[in-house]
């Protein structure tokens, strides 16, 4: 999905501003649930696992005047979580990691959006909000990459790839379950391709 010139595509998203001052207003994004995966790593007994849980809801705001006033609200669903490896996911679902019976759904919010030092994404821009896992809400940042769609004009924002990138504890969230058996970080690689639109 990724498979884009970074560095064109990164630069003509974030010239827009100036050539388009009309579109300084927050637009609204909904998010293509079906070309878009939270995903997860972790390392169970030495060993790398990767799992995917799908998204649930998303509310995404993006001003393409002032990308730092973008806002995201993503819930995922935890009951349908996924992994390469079944024991580990039915462990995962359970009460001494996640306990999706009473805590079915993942949330986070964003709170700030900073860009690299020249104010544009492509040099390093993190976006950080309240992560809420197993009822327990903590601060975490993430490093974030905004693409448009590949072959579309320079003013086409009607189709974006996000990609974003972090570590979390999953002891500080009171995951803490099979602790003799997976390490603590948890890995997160979320990829969600959104389109405009009410």
């Amino acid at each position: 999905m990724l498979n884009l010139s970074r560095r064109s595509v990164l630069l003509s998203v974030l010239s827009l501003p100036l050539a388009h001052p009309l579109l300084a207003a927050m637009q609204p994004y909904k998010l293509d649930a079906r070309k878009s995966s939270v995903g997860f790593y972790f390392n169970l007994s030495g060993t790398n696992q990767k799992g995917t849980m799908p998204v649930r809801s998303a509310q995404i705001r993006i001003d393409p005047a002032d990308l730092t006033r973008s806002t995201v609200d993503v819930s995922v669903d935890v009951t349908r979580a996924k992994t390469n490896f079944v024991f580990a996911r039915n462990a995962m679902l359970g009460a001494e990691v996640l306990d999706a019976k009473q805590f079915p759904t993942i949330r986070f919010v964003s709170t700030r959006v900073q860009l690299g030092k020249s104010g544009r994404i492509s040099d390093g821009a993190r976006i950080a909000g309240d992560l809420t896992v197993r009822g327990v809400t903590l601060p975490i940042t993430l490093d974030a990459d905004l693409y448009r769609r590949r072959g579309s004009a320079s003013a086409d924002l009607s189709t974006l790839d996000i990609r974003l990138r972090g570590q979390i504890s999953r002891n500080s969230f009171g995951a803490s379950g099979y602790k003799e058996l997976v390490k603590d970080t948890i890995t997160l690689d979320i990829r969600a391709k959104i389109q405009q639109g009410k």
